[in-house]
């Protein structure tokens, strides 16, 4: 189980770090900690609150045929945002490539972390 946590948050660090790289209007203002901190968070969030809001807004995502499911995402991020202090995302926009950015690589890192997904292997990234 640690172990899972530690390559988790690693996997969410290297995300973020992708995604600040790749979209200029998200800056971690060139601190390490700061995106290691913004990882831990973006992880805590991730794990307990966006399952919470999942099920609350579960009446929208039939609605919305699950895009108000992607809002959680991008609201999960905004969370990390305003907790972690040197991480900004300037503008919706790069909200909401930033969190299409993550969705995709958080994918591609599960897949590394954990090849046996399919059979039984570790839940998810984000």
């Amino acid at each position: 189980m640690l172990r899972w946590l530690l390559l988790s948050w690693a996997g969410n660090a290297i995300v973020l770090g992708l995604t600040g790289w790749l979209l200029g209007g998200v800056t971690f203002h060139g601190s390490a900690w700061t995106v290691i901190v913004a990882a831990a968070v973006f992880g805590i969030l991730n794990t307990i609150l966006k399952p919470l809001l999942k099920l609350l807004t579960f009446p929208f995502a039939i609605v919305t045929l699950g895009i108000a499911w992607f809002f959680v995402s991008m609201f999960m991020l905004w969370l990390t945002v305003i907790i972690v202090p040197k991480f900004d995302i300037h503008g919706f926009w790069n909200y909401v490539w930033a969190t299409v950015i993550i969705w995709v690589l958080n994918m591609i890192v599960d897949r590394i972390l954990s090849p046996d997904r399919g059979r039984g292997g570790a839940a998810a990234l984000v």
